[in-house]
């Protein structure tokens, strides 16, 4: 063997050869899992954030962003075909829904009453937030394109 590619398969780095019909990963599975890492990664991040700076504004804004992020990659993963930039205002507008029903009254009586519903939707209005729920949609365009962008060239092609 010559090391090159033969007409049955690949040459593998160990010197043996794949078979020619090994199961390609189906591109949604694949990019749910790549989708499911990046949640896992950018929960992570937010405890991380969480835990260096606790208590302070700078954490709040950054969870606040990374929440936005969070919900983009659950965009992806129960969507594969989306595309970045649609998984983010999707995730955008989700943020700023929740955020904006914290003015109505019955959800601040609800809040007001259950702990529970207090850790989905928060506390309190926040203005500041909306801002930072835009750049956390930003920051998820960036961390989902390679994706997006793999899955857009396939449907070209």
């Amino acid at each position: 063997m010559s090391g090159r590619v033969e007409r049955g398969g690949r040459q593998l780095a160990t010197g043996a050869k794949e078979p020619a019909d090994a199961p390609a990963v189906p591109r949604g599975v694949r990019i749910r899992l790549l989708a499911a890492l990046a949640a896992l990664a950018t929960t992570g991040l937010a405890l991380a954030v969480r835990a260096v700076w606790p208590a302070t504004d700078g954490a709040k804004y950054a969870g606040d962003a990374l929440y936005t992020v969070l919900l983009a990659c659950l965009c992806l993963l129960a969507v594969p075909a989306l595309a970045a930039r649609r998984a983010a205002a999707v995730a955008l507008a989700l943020s700023w829904a929740v955020e904006l029903t914290r003015l109505w009254p019955a959800v601040a009586r609800l809040l007001a009453r259950h702990t529970l519903a207090r850790y989905v939707l928060g506390s309190t209005f926040n203005a500041p937030d909306l801002l930072c729920y835009a750049v956390g949609a930003a920051l998820s365009v960036l961390v989902l394109a390679p994706l997006a962008a793999n899955t857009a060239r396939k449907r070209a092609g």
